[in-house]
């Protein structure tokens, strides 16, 4: 099992399709550490990303733009991954994951089984801006509030909130700059999930992912906010088993260069 510091929990090598989980924002790869086993009894092997600017990466500066991003995870995923895998993103980490799934397409290289999105409207609709960098820390603390998922500790502590607030304000940018450029629908089937109380990603903006694929789609409505991924997470392995289990192999790369 190869570890690299985009897969810092490593990339099992087997038949077993692996999911490649990109986190949301000021996140780290360790938000999925816990999908591990639950996936596992499913037949599907979790693979948390970590992109540069938290956890051991840290010191790394993180992307502002999600071109660049797509463009060194799909050469990471070209040189590390053998066999079939999936990609999965939250909410900034569904753009993420949309981009590499493409960047992969432009690049020739291995095509996903499946691309698993949550918590984000499709790419081709703006989303409004948020200048976190202008924020005061108790203006970030309630914006962080309202879309839930961060501890309160966190939110009540000042100096953990400074720390985060770079991180976050280099991943909302990543979301909130994007401009859409219209390619081909990928022949990659799409699941989307959104919570029922996420006014973000409303059903109508979500189900708007369908025109992003020639191939399936589905959506999952879940209890809950924002964050519903993650509070349904043995309801979520269970649609993903099934969606990875109903699909045949993708076609062959390429190239792997």
């Amino acid at each position: 099992m190869k570890r690299t510091a985009w897969l810092p929990f490593g990339a099992p090598v087997g038949g077993q399709p692996k999911l490649l989980c990109l986190p949301h924002a000021g996140a780290g790869a360790s938000v999925y550490r816990s999908w591990a086993e639950g996936l596992e009894r499913r037949g599907v092997a979790g693979c948390p990303v970590q992109p540069p600017g938290r956890e051991r990466r840290l010191p790394e500066a993180p992307f502002t733009d999600v071109g660049p991003l797509a463009r060194e995870l799909a050469r990471e995923i070209v040189t590390t991954v053998a066999g079939p895998f999936a990609l999965l993103g939250h909410s900034t980490g569904a753009l993420s994951a949309f981009e590499t799934a493409r960047e992969l397409r432009r690049i020739g290289g291995p095509q996903p089984l499946h691309l698993f999105v949550s918590g984000r409207g499709a790419p081709q609709i703006p989303l409004a801006r948020h200048d976190l960098t202008a924020l005061s820390l108790t203006e970030l603390a309630e914006v962080l509030r309202r879309l839930g998922g961060t501890p309160e500790a966190v939110l009540s502590e000042p100096s953990l909130l400074a720390a985060l607030q770079p991180v976050l304000a280099a991943d909302f940018r990543v979301n909130e700059i994007y401009d859409h450029r219209p390619e081909p629908p990928l022949a990659t089937p799409v699941t989307a999930f959104t919570g029922s109380l996420d006014t973000g990603a409303d059903l109508p903006v979500v189900s708007a992912w369908r025109t992003q694929t020639s191939a399936s789609f589905r959506l999952h409505v879940l209890p809950g906010g924002h964050f519903a991924l993650f509070e349904h997470k043995d309801l979520v392995h269970q649609h993903i088993a099934e969606a990875l289990a109903a699909e045949p192999a993708p076609p062959t790369a390429l190239h792997r260069s």
